[in-house]
């Protein structure tokens, strides 16, 4: 088993011949305008997409699924205020959904790990918060493998040229807290993963069946939670072994298929790194390598490279617009 608790190479299996088939949806207002309603459309389409996912021999242990939604601001005032932290305006702070270690001793060092790269950023930590769970109609598989969730709320610092800056201040914040997190002395480390750390979107995922998502994130039930959009995912594990952090959404993508020239791209992205030249992440950007997790799935990895691209100033639309991208977005 890998440092993710699952199988390596061995015998007739080789990971990287894994294949993925889910079911994706997509909600929102045409007109931006926020509401629970979304919420709970996306949460009904997602349950329309329960033959899309997969279970196994437990039917209340699903392959995953998710939902991805803009930052509920009003919400998270009443609820941080109760924690004791105070918010600043919509856009100048982000949110970390983060799994981490159940274990008290290992959870607090990978916390203080990230408060750490918060302040080597120069961001202002603002505080935790642990996302309230019900995790009574899990079944054993899922509860065995189950993270600690919390959030960790961060402040724009003053010299935060616009919302793009600061998105970038967060990118490094996780990918140095995750690089670091692998390095952590003791157990506890290699559970450390951001679903999402945005000022924009926050995601909720995790081992799951569709139905399960609001049952066990029951934050998503609350009237005060609202979103002009939603994106949902329903996740078919047809040879990449389930886990929680390989439940959709991703930070910029939900995904159906499966990605053919994986491997090529990878390479491709690796070479790159040597060559790569940006101000835009100034003397952070090396200590963001290596772009791409291998560890993660065929999915997991393109949305690391679509989230460096656009972070680095392309649009969605131009991140396949000429030759040199094409050869690592063209899934």
């Amino acid at each position: 088993m890998n440092r993710n608790g699952l199988p390596v190479k061995q015998g007739l299996y080789d990971p990287a011949f894994e294949h993925d088939a889910c079911g994706i949806g997509f909600v929102a207002h045409i007109k931006g305008r926020p509401s629970h309603e979304i919420v709970t459309q996306a949460l009904s389409v997602l349950c329309n997409l329960d033959h899309r996912g997969g279970q196994g021999s437990e039917t209340n242990t699903g392959d995953g699924a998710g939902i991805l939604l803009q930052i509920p601001h009003r919400f998270f005032v009443q609820v941080c205020a109760e924690e004791g932290i105070r918010l600043p305006e919509p856009g100048r702070y982000g949110v970390g959904m983060v799994f981490l270690p159940q274990d008290a001793v290992s959870r607090i060092a990978c916390e203080r790990l990230i408060e750490e790269k918060v302040r080597e950023a120069g961001q202002e930590f603002l505080g935790w918060r642990t996302v309230p769970v019900n995790n009574d109609g899990l079944g054993d598989t899922a509860k065995s493998a189950e993270p600690c969730v919390r959030q960790a709320f961060i402040g724009a610092a003053k010299d935060a040229a616009d919302e793009l800056d600061f998105e970038r201040k967060l990118y490094v914040i996780r990918k140095t807290s995750e690089h670091a997190g692998r390095h952590l002395t003791g157990p506890g480390g290699e559970r450390l993963y951001f679903s999402s750390l945005s000022s924009r979107t926050i995601v909720y995922k995790g081992m799951l069946t569709p139905a399960q998502v609001d049952s066990y994130y029951t934050e998503l039930q609350d009237p005060a939670f609202e979103t002009a959009l939603a994106l949902v995912h329903s996740r078919f594990s047809t040879n990449t072994f389930p886990s929680w952090e390989r439940a959709h959404p991703y930070r910029y993508l939900i995904h159906n298929g499966e990605i053919n020239t994986l491997r090529g791209n990878v390479n491709w992205m690796h070479a790159r790194q040597a060559v790569i030249e940006t101000e835009l992440f100034g003397k952070d950007f090396r200590r963001i390598l290596p772009i791409i997790n291998t560890d993660g799935s065929d999915s997991q990895m393109f949305d690391n490279c679509l989230e460096f691209l656009m972070l680095s100033g392309r649009s969605a639309a131009a991140c396949g617009d000429d030759d040199d991208s094409r050869a690592v977005v063209q899934a």
